[in-house]
């Protein structure tokens, strides 16, 4: 081999080893919001994408990925590069250009060949955000505070001479305004109509005041399976999958109630200035596609957000438990059920929340 020729080799040498180490130095930052979630997106997107890719997928926590997320782009310093966030949070942040689009083009159709446009549910797709799941805001129990009649409604959760024991809510107006409504003897088909009204505020908030000084409030969605092991509350409301999680997994004596759930989609998506927005985009495109959701699925009970989805929904992870009662989608689960309004949401989170935080700390 001449001089040349091994020069020629050497260089292309370095350069092979140079791209083999970019490849494995790549990394994708995912945000989402801890506990059993987290879980679940560990197993059914991030180790499955780094065995296919070899891209390295490093998880953070927010109680909010929301609020993080608009605090590293106003600053100029985005360190993440996908975030799973609510629909009124990914519409907000959308409009106020701190998202990047997405094109419905790069997300992966159906097995048998439908484009995600026409895959996903209504909704589910947004200029900003591609929705995972469908989770909802429940109530659950601690079944050996009621040994006698258990709470089966919405009414019950505020009936403290009925059903003794504290409440446990989310610190926040949202869910809580249309859980007091519904709480209050309002269907669920009129819950908005009713907000939209300063008399439906008020009369959502004398509800709330029925109750307060009984009530602890959490932040986090690992705080209420918590609250309720450690005997803290009798009730609390809750992630439906945080309390399937606690009761399947840990053989907790949780039970939920489907009456008055408030449900939603969980969305991804990708902040304006993400360091790495090509493997961002990499990595939404493999999550959300027809398996991965369907995967997610055996490892928390939320409902995925796409139809072709459903059909391979089957068991938990532990091989016996069948996730489609336990899903918020579930029929029998619908009955008295409330998709949550990202329009009202996004039109009066300030100042309903601001009013809300006035009545907290009002006596």
């Amino acid at each position: 081999m001449g001089d040349q020729t091994m020069k020629k080799a050497l260089i292309l040498s370095t350069a092979l080893t140079a791209v083999a180490f970019a490849a494995s130095a790549e990394q994708v930052t995912v945000m989402s919001w801890g506990g059993s979630y987290t879980t679940s997106q560990v197993e059914a997107y991030h180790k499955p994408f780094t065995a296919e890719t070899g891209i390295t997928v490093v998880s953070v926590d927010a109680d909010n990925p929301a609020t993080p997320l608009k605090a590293m782009v106003e600053a100029n310093n985005v360190s993440v590069d996908i975030a799973d966030v609510e629909y009124a949070d990914a519409i907000r942040l959308c409009d106020e250009g701190m998202l990047e689009e997405i094109d419905p083009e790069i997300l992966a159709a159906a097995p048998d060949g439908t484009p995600a446009t026409e895959d996903f549910l209504p909704g589910a797709l947004t200029d900003c955000a591609v929705a995972t799941i469908v989770f909802s805001t429940v109530f659950a129990y601690d079944d050996t505070k009621f040994p006698n009649e258990k709470p089966t409604t919405m009414a019950d959760f505020f009936n403290l001479e009925k059903f003794p024991g504290k409440r446990a809510m989310r610190k926040g107006a949202k869910a809580n305004l249309e859980m007091a409504l519904m709480g209050d003897g309002v269907p669920a088909e009129e819950v908005y109509a009713l907000l939209e009204t300063p008399e439906g505020v008020d009369r959502a908030f004398a509800k709330l005041d029925t109750i307060k000084n009984d009530v602890i409030w959490w932040e986090a969605g690992a705080q209420p399976p918590q609250l309720l092991a450690d005997g803290e509350v009798a009730m609390t409301t809750a992630y439906n999958g945080r309390i399937f999680a606690a009761a399947v997994s840990e053989n907790k004596p949780f039970v939920t109630v489907w009456d008055g759930q408030v449900y939603e989609y969980d969305l991804f998506v990708i902040p304006k200035g993400a360091p790495n927005l090509e493997t961002a985009k990499q990595f939404l495109t493999f999550s959300t596609d027809t398996q991965r959701l369907a995967d997610q699925a055996k490892w928390i009970s939320y409902g995925p957000a796409r139809k072709s989805s459903g059909e391979l929904v089957g068991l938990f992870m532990d091989g016996k438990t069948e996730m489609g009662p336990h899903m918020p989608t579930s029929e029998a689960n619908l009955e008295n059920a409330l998709a949550s309004s990202y329009e009202f949401w996004v039109d009066r989170d300030s100042e309903l929340n601001e009013r809300f935080n006035a009545w907290l700390a009002s006596n």
